[in-house]
């Protein structure tokens, strides 16, 4: 898989001159904090192009529901707290986005598990997320990570990974209790230890290289 997984890394690094950068973008709601952790991830798109030579654009983009270019992006990043407010119609577009070959990587903030689990409940509610264990893919796209670190101690439960697979790919990947955005803000932000920062570092890589390389 990891030998796979370079192969194609070498060859998006060969052609990138050529190719379109691939794009992140931060998805905007309403009810919550949708911009929280400003830096994290203009710092997870730099620290992504510099490791991997992904071409990566290391400036992301906004996007809500609505938005006619959704289908450029090939990963949604969800984080904040407090609710998400979706309406029918943008609930329907994120299904679409998803079921079309779109991924969204969401990262609970600490106060946004309610939020995040009742809109899933309503994207896929013949889906469930289920829990990922180590041996998945995403925890060694590119690093071999024993699983989901735990960046903030906020509680005492263990960092876990959700997904919701459909069609046989993992196409939603949920970390909570883990924090991975707070780990990858500047660090005069939360003052977090090197190593705990690369733990987050490393994580977000490979959600990033997940995303762009699987089937």
């Amino acid at each position: 898989m990891r030998t796979i997984v370079l192969l194609v890394l070498l060859l998006l690094s060969l052609t990138a001159a050529a190719a379109a950068e691939v794009t992140v973008a931060r998805l905007q709601y309403d009810g919550g904090d949708w911009y929280a952790d400003p830096s994290s991830l203009p710092n997870w798109l730099r620290e992504a192009r510099r490791r991997t030579g992904i071409p990566v654009d290391a400036e992301p983009v906004t996007v809500s529901m609505d938005s006619e270019d959704l289908a450029r992006y090939p990963l949604l990043y969800l984080t904040g707290h407090g609710d998400i407010r979706l309406d029918d119609r943008e609930v329907e577009q994120l299904r679409r986005y998803l079921d079309g070959g779109g991924f969204l990587y969401a990262d609970d903030n600490y106060g946004l598990d309610r939020a995040f689990r009742a809109l899933m409940a309503r994207v896929f509610p013949d889906t469930p997320l289920i829990r990922l264990g180590s041996e998945h893919p995403v925890f060694h796209a590119f690093y071999d990570l024993p699983g989901l670190p735990k960046i903030h101690e906020h509680d005492g439960d263990p960092a876990q990974a959700f997904g919701i697979v459909r069609n046989g790919r993992l196409a939603v990947l949920y970390s909570w209790s883990s924090d991975i955005g707070d780990g990858l803000e500047d660090p005069e932000v939360h003052g977090d230890p090197p190593a705990v920062r690369e733990a987050a570092a490393r994580m977000a890589v490979n959600v990033l290289t997940y995303a762009v390389t699987r089937p």
